[in-house]
């Protein structure tokens, strides 16, 4: 399988987790806070990462005051926007260095597939902050994991 392939594999699992993650904070009705903290964190992470890799400078809130149906919102067009971003032969040249400033202001250069990377772990881990957060107040977390959604067929 090709990088590209496999890179929009993840992208695509992480589309769906997302989705995932956003409903069962329905079901938990209302969500407790700090979960949809963590899932405001997911999607806006993911802005700005995307807005890295295109070198647009527009400012973006790693940590905002997204409610639920934002949350929901922001996660369908992260979805779009990463396989539209993945389309780009230019934009997605997996090799390609990009500069950037970090939420310090420190200068840094990473590599597409390695920005890339970072984005689905990133999302998985802050996914399972949104688990723990439902479990601890008596809900049940939705089940993300990457092997359940090949298993299921969410993933071809």
């Amino acid at each position: 399988m090709e990088l590209r392939d496999h890179l929009r594999r993840l992208l695509e699992w992480d589309a769906w987790a997302n989705r995932e993650a956003v409903a069962s904070l329905r079901a938990a009705d209302p969500p407790p806070p700090k979960a949809l903290r963590f899932m405001a964190h997911v999607v806006a992470a993911e802005r700005l990462w995307l807005g890295r890799l295109r070198q647009d400078p527009a400012p973006v809130v790693v940590w905002p005051a997204h409610g639920l149906d934002a949350c929901a919102e922001e996660a369908g067009a992260m979805a779009q926007a990463w396989r539209s971003f993945l389309d780009d032969p230019h934009a997605a040249d997996l090799g390609r260095a990009v500069a950037y400033r970090n939420s310090k202001g420190e200068p840094w250069t990473s590599r597409v597939v390695d920005v890339l990377t970072h984005v689905v772990a990133h999302s998985a881990y802050h996914r399972g902050q949104v688990a723990s957060e439902l479990r601890a107040a008596g809900f049940t977390p939705a089940y993300t994991d990457f092997i359940h959604a090949v298993r299921q067929g969410f993933i071809a």
